[in-house]
């Protein structure tokens, strides 16, 4: 799932705005930001799904892309997106990310547990 994911952000995501692909541009544009802005959060991408992908920084990167899908989730949702397919795709990358640390991480499932571990009466 983490390679997928991190697949994912450096193809589809990072890739396009690392190399002003027409695409990026339209996009950006379209919920409202400059291109001038591209290669900056391109790199900040590239550099979140890096730390997300390295064991002892993982934590860090996801917390960090979280904060960069809420973004672009507020972007989306100030332009009115469609709701489905556009705003909430965030939401839908993000949970997929996060579920995808918590199968590789035993620290993570700890701290969130699917389960109560107490005994159930």
């Amino acid at each position: 799932m983490s390679a997928l994911f991190a697949l994912f952000m450096i193809v589809v995501s990072a890739a396009p705005k690392l190399l002003g692909a027409q695409v990026a541009v339209e996009s950006m544009e379209s919920i409202g930001w400059p291109s001038q802005h591209l290669l900056l959060i391109g790199i900040i991408e590239l550099t979140c799904t890096v730390l997300f992908v390295i064991p002892r920084t993982a934590l860090l990167g996801t917390v960090l892309l979280t904060g960069l899908l809420g973004g672009a989730l507020a972007s989306h949702w100030r332009v009115g997106s469609p709701l489905f397919s556009h705003t909430l795709f965030s939401i839908y990358l993000g949970a997929f990310m996060w579920c995808s640390l918590w199968f590789r991480d035993a620290a993570i499932r700890k701290l969130l547990p699917l389960m109560n571990s107490a005994k159930m009466e």
